[in-house]
């Protein structure tokens, strides 16, 4: 059977026959398209990509870009089309002639569509013929980002604009506003699609919501490669420093934690943290003033007045082995998040059997269990005035106190990840997916 997958990102082998840069995102994809081309010749799935590509590599009356690369020694065909990523909240008409010819071209058995966050998502299930042959891997979902996308701001951080945000047409709001119209291609796409691949309660609960008559498929997720071998030390880890894997939009939950971090270091005044991912708040520059964002303005203005400059660092982008290497590092993963589905994140530092406190939100109980794996905390609901950051802050040091129940709960928590993230179950249940949409027996 011909699988096309439509795809966010360029795979890191694409981009390298394209000699552009490899993203650091989604590298879980590259590991599960290297197991199916890997047992090719007995899935019998010839494995096609379909990716967006930068205009400069579609000529001139084309609708997409064809070529070949070699993925586990075996050639895969790949088309790039065109799609202005940086607007993703405008649906780009032009994206329906080149993925129906694309469509047309690899004339495939089914395709399978990684995500809805993107306006191409919408513009294949439009496309597409045969609707009861499209799956859709639900993610992140815009819609349910877009409600709560606020985290409990103050008004006068949500109506602050800077300049680059004038410029950008960026503010607070607008951000939310986008998340809100992609949200709507989002479930668009869902109501046509025949078929859901999810992961969580929460995720299930929305697409069979948005679309009564889909078939829903169970499909955990197999995560990057390097996070399955190694396991947290603590004897090995710099004491009380917290390590967050992301920050830089309200969303992410940044401020919360800061406005937990007094009484954190009211218990253990060495405690520190460590945020992956560019700075927002460097404004000590010309050149940084003028790119701040009121998010970043805000957080900057919580560090000065809780006294946090010493406390605080961000990392930068990192690699899988830069971020393997700051979970072993850490002395708890938090995830403070105001919306998740089931995060990487906290998946990946639960397989390392790093200690690990989460807010209690989305998808993330499906995956982690509280006082088994670690601690969830009652995080942010738009309809609740909760003390967001007390709890957080009880969670951490409750985990900090927690003595021989810490490693309990860190091999729990390994144990369960292995099992929530097996490759080899997870490629046999995408398989049988794959069987069933198209009408051949299951494994």
């Amino acid at each position: 059977m011909k699988v096309l997958w439509l795809c966010n990102i360029m795979l890191p082998a694409i981009a390298e026959s394209l000699s552009l840069e490899a993203s650091n995102k989604e590298g879980w994809l590259t590991g599960l398209a290297n197991v199916v081309m890997e047992k090719s010749d007995e899935n019998d799935v010839e494995l096609v990509l379909a990716v967006p590509v930068p205009e400069s590599f579609i000529e001139k009356g084309q609708l997409f870009y064809k070529n070949v690369i070699e993925i586990q020694g075996k050639a895969v065909t790949f088309y790039g089309f065109y799609e202005d990523l940086t607007r993703p909240h405008i649906y780009q008409d032009y994206l329906e002639d080149s993925l129906k010819a694309i469509a047309k071209d690899c004339n495939p058995d089914m395709v399978h569509c990684f995500g809805t966050e993107y306006p191409h998502t919408l513009a294949m299930c439009r496309v597409f013929p045969n609707k009861e042959r499209i799956l859709i891997g639900m993610q992140g979902l815009c819609s349910v980002c877009a409600d709560v996308y606020m985290a409990g701001l103050p008004k006068e951080a949500v109506e602050k604009v800077t300049f680059r945000d004038f410029v950008k047409k960026d503010s607070i709001k607008a951000q939310q506003e986008k998340f809100a119209a992609r949200g709507n291609f989002e479930k668009e796409a869902i109501s046509l699609a025949g078929n859901l691949a999810g992961r969580t309660v929460w995720d299930k609960f929305y697409g069979t919501t948005w679309n009564t008559k889909a078939k829903y498929f169970v499909l955990n997720e197999t995560l990057r490669s390097n996070f399955y071998e190694g396991k947290w030390d603590e004897s090995k880890a710099e004491k009380h420093t917290i390590f967050v894997s992301q920050g830089d939009y309200p969303i992410k939950g940044i401020h919360f934690l800061l406005e937990a971090m007094p009484q954190i270091l009211q218990k253990y005044p060495d405690a520190t943290v460590k945020i992956a991912g560019n700075s927002i708040i460097r404004d000590d520059s010309i050149k940084g003033r003028l790119k701040i964002s009121a998010y970043g303005k805000y957080l900057k203005s919580l560090i000065k007045k809780k006294r946090l400059d010493d406390k605080i660092s961000f990392l930068g982008s990192l690699s899988a082995s830069e971020m393997k290497a700051e979970f072993l590092k850490s002395d708890v993963f938090l995830l403070c998040s105001a919306i998740e589905n089931s995060p990487n994140s906290l998946g990946e530092a639960m397989l390392l059997g790093v200690p690990c406190v989460s807010a209690d939100v989305g998808g993330v109980p499906s995956i982690f269990e509280d006082e088994k794996d670690g601690y969830l905390f009652k995080g942010y609901r738009a309809d609740s005035n909760e003390d967001v950051a007390k709890n957080l802050s009880d969670a951490l040091i409750k985990m900090w106190e927690s003595g021989d129940k810490k490693q309990e709960m860190c091999q729990n928590a390994r144990n369960h990840a292995r099992r929530t993230h097996d490759g080899e179950a997870n490629y046999n249940s995408l398989m049988n997916i794959y069987r069933e949409i198209v009408g051949l027996p299951t494994a």
